[in-house]
């Protein structure tokens, strides 16, 4: 519902111009509703950014430590991986890295093996299914001719 001038507004859609996050919504006295669905992006940082932030986040007094993290809409456990990050190169080392699996070319190696194991298994495992219905098939003609009965339950 768009508010235009007087008129009315829904209860449940309560759209302020200072709340609108973007000037260009707000034309005239027409107020046009932000999609809040828009796809996020996400974010860079520059390394003198993080050098500022970082520098007033440790500045800051212990009450006020929350303000810039609201401030500059970051999380305290970006902060403090940028902090580890300077410390480490302050040392001369390299900064911590987020854990991951790289696909060498020993782990290539090894799920190659893996998979034609399971290849084999599964070769193995096809011809005994085609070995018991084959024998099924036998004993049923024996007992035909025998004039026996069989019980064939299907399990």
């Amino acid at each position: 519902m768009c508010v235009t001038g007087d008129s009315l507004m829904s209860s449940n859609m309560s759209v302020r111009p200072s709340e609108v996050s973007h000037p260009a919504a707000v034309a005239g006295d027409v107020v046009v509703a932000v999609d809040p669905s828009a796809r996020p992006f996400r974010r860079s940082f520059t390394a003198a950014y993080r050098a500022r932030v970082v520098a007033e986040y440790e500045a800051a007094e212990h009450g006020h430590k929350a303000a810039v993290l609201r401030r500059e809409g970051l999380y305290q456990s970006q902060v403090r991986r940028w902090a580890s990050a300077r410390d480490a190169l302050a040392r001369g080392s390299s900064p911590p890295r987020r854990a991951h699996r790289a696909t060498g070319a020993e782990d290539v190696v090894r799920l190659r093996a893996e998979n034609q194991r399971l290849a084999r298994e599964l070769a193995k495992s096809q011809a005994v299914v085609m070995i018991m219905g084959k024998l099924q098939g036998l004993l049923e003609i024996s007992s035909e001719s025998t004039g026996t009965a069989t019980s064939s339950t299907t399990r």
